[in-house]
């Protein structure tokens, strides 16, 4: 299905009357509804897992996502009363918090934000749809593949008409909704299909990267919906599990469709000895997190975790490629806008 280029009226770019506007788009009406769906069902579905919401600050002392060598994400750093703080980034380490009083997991949807500069497939100010439970990584992927095959029938149940007269179709939803396991490959796998193309893979000291080519040749070439796992550790946060026993891969996931990454998810280290040989082989200091080595050491636990782009996941429903579009909203760094 092509991909629908044009704006909506009004687009995303600031304007002084853009609000008003876009208040007759049928575009932006659709997009709330998407949104209010997705916030039901989301609710619904950890509700019947017996997975706990919490409510968390939007600062942190502890960033998680723009975090790893392979990371194109800048934390955002503020300076709240004196005291120096970050907006967050993503709460994942709170919800690892949040298993230990609840062992079946803890989830949220709350805003996130990024210092990078918007573009076509990234925001500075974004939801997130993360979610932390007990088990390891087949587990998280077990639930994403759940969440995600609920949340595309759950479009065709509701919206269907409105999102294809937008889309150009829903041939995606019906494919993703009507799939038992989305197809997996390993890094290496990935690697060796994408073959000599200086394009698709960033290569460093001691980890590699797919790019953005890189994952859409994998979603062109090999599948539209198309996990990839075990990362080389040095691209990937502290955080995540080893893959194996000499500490080269990581128990982590991409999941790619649409744009590419939407998904990503990874196992945790259970014990605090774990997190300590994982912060010193990534160069991080132990005090920068010493609350999360306390917390593995009082009670470890195995917990896996996953963040939807919310953003990037309505990017795919609605068949657009700027996901500036996809705010009622517009946030942009640097820049005032109103409302």
């Amino acid at each position: 299905m092509p991909v629908v280029e044009k704006f909506s009226h009004g687009g995303w770019r600031p304007s002084a009357d853009r609000f008003i506007k876009i208040m007759e788009d049928p575009f932006y009406r659709t997009l709330i509804d998407l949104q209010d769906l997705l916030t039901v069902r989301t609710a619904d579905f950890w509700y019947r897992r017996q997975v706990k919401a919490l409510h968390l600050p939007i600062t942190t002392g502890s960033i998680s996502s723009p975090m790893g060598l392979g990371s194109d994400s800048v934390p955002v750093s503020v300076d709240l009363f004196g005291q120096h703080t970050y907006l967050a980034d993503s709460m994942q380490f709170m919800l690892e918090y949040g298993c230990r009083f609840n062992p079946r997991g803890a989830w949220y949807l709350m805003p996130s934000f990024r210092g990078e500069d918007a573009d076509e497939t990234h925001l500075n100010q974004f939801f997130h749809s993360e979610a932390e439970i007990e088990g390891g990584l087949d587990d998280v992927i077990e639930a994403v593949q759940g969440y995600l095959t609920m949340l595309a029938r759950a479009v065709l149940e509701q919206h269907a008409p409105d999102v294809a007269a937008h889309a150009g179709g829903v041939d995606h939803l019906v494919h993703m909704a009507g799939l038992d396991a989305f197809p997996r490959m390993t890094l290496d796998e990935a690697v060796d299909h994408l073959g000599p193309d200086p394009l698709a893979v960033e290569v460093a000291d001691g980890w590699r990267r797919l790019t953005r080519h890189g994952e859409r040749r994998l979603m062109t070439e090999v599948s539209p919906v198309l996990w990839v796992t075990h990362f080389d550790h040095l691209s990937v946060p502290f955080y995540q599990a080893y893959g194996d026993p000499d500490r080269r891969t990581s128990l982590s996931a991409d999941l790619l469709f649409g744009t590419g990454e939407v998904v990503g998810c990874g196992e945790r280290h259970t014990t605090g000895e774990q997190v300590r040989t994982a912060l010193a082989q990534h160069g991080v200091p132990e005090a920068d997190y010493q609350w999360y080595v306390d917390m593995k050491d009082a009670r470890p636990m195995r917990t896996s975790g996953f963040g939807l782009g919310v953003e990037r996941w309505l990017l795919w429903v609605l068949n657009r490629w700027d996901i500036r579009e996809l705010q009622l909203a517009p946030r942009l760094n640097g820049v005032a806008i109103v409302p």
